[in-house]
């Protein structure tokens, strides 16, 4: 093949020798840039203004952070008599109204020992966690042949061995509890027994009697009954 010859075939393979080479190596720089915007994708999630959505950092429900409001490890609940009322109202299944209600935050075990990590024997204790318990009787009640008026109370208990003290007092709307005895109502002391069930959550219901019902407090394996009539 003559010097001319080959110039013409070099002239002519090269450039398309450059292209097929070249190649792999554009596809591997946008192979790269693909990967480091989905990875800058999964790190930032921005959050519209006026969206009520959290961003979410992490797919662990941990990380997840309520700049509103945190919820607590010990959730308020509240009971009513008789059980379920608005549930039944809101079915039309009742015509007449409620007669007592229990608002409480239910404290949890989480391994420990009740009556050696988390209460004592002789200290008040508030029947539950965060705010004051209350107890609301929407109509006048009698507990143990004392008559006690409508209206709303704290409940708290001085717990034995063999027995509590249920206190009722008038400082409602109050956190914790720093017991003031010149507002206590009445004090009823009440047995105290064991169950075979070992209740994780502290709990609190009404149940119905003949004359009435029962404000039912147990947690762990020990349950204690309030006799209320109507």
């Amino acid at each position: 093949m003559g010097h001319g010859e080959s110039s013409i075939t070099y002239n002519f393979l090269m450039p398309r020798f450059m292209k097929i080479s070249t190649l792999p190596l554009i596809m591997c720089l946008f192979l790269f840039f693909v990967q480091a915007c989905n990875n800058k994708e999964e790190k930032i999630s921005p959050v519209k203004a006026g969206d009520t959505t959290e961003a979410i950092t992490s797919s662990k429900p941990e990380a997840t952070v309520n700049s509103y409001a945190p919820v607590d490890i010990s959730p308020m609940d509240m009971s009513y008599y008789p059980a379920n009322y608005p549930q039944l109202k809101m079915g039309n299944n009742t015509n007449t109204a409620p007669l007592a209600r229990i608002i409480y935050s239910r404290p949890h075990l989480q391994g420990r020992k009740l009556f050696q990590d988390v209460l004592k024997y002789g200290e008040p204790w508030r029947l539950g966690a965060n705010e004051a318990t209350e107890l609301e009787l929407y109509n006048d009640a009698s507990i143990q042949d004392r008559k006690i008026k409508a209206g709303r109370y704290v409940l708290y208990c001085i717990p034995q061995p063999d027995k509590w003290t249920i206190i009722l007092n008038s400082n409602i709307d109050s956190w914790g509890l720093k017991p003031d005895p010149s507002k206590d109502i009445a004090r009823f002391v009440i047995p105290v027994r064991q169950t075979t069930n070992h209740l994780e959550y502290f709990t609190m219901i009404f149940e119905k009697t003949n004359g009435g019902a029962d404000l039912l407090m147990a947690w762990d394996n020990l349950e204690a009954r309030l006799p209320i009539s109507f």
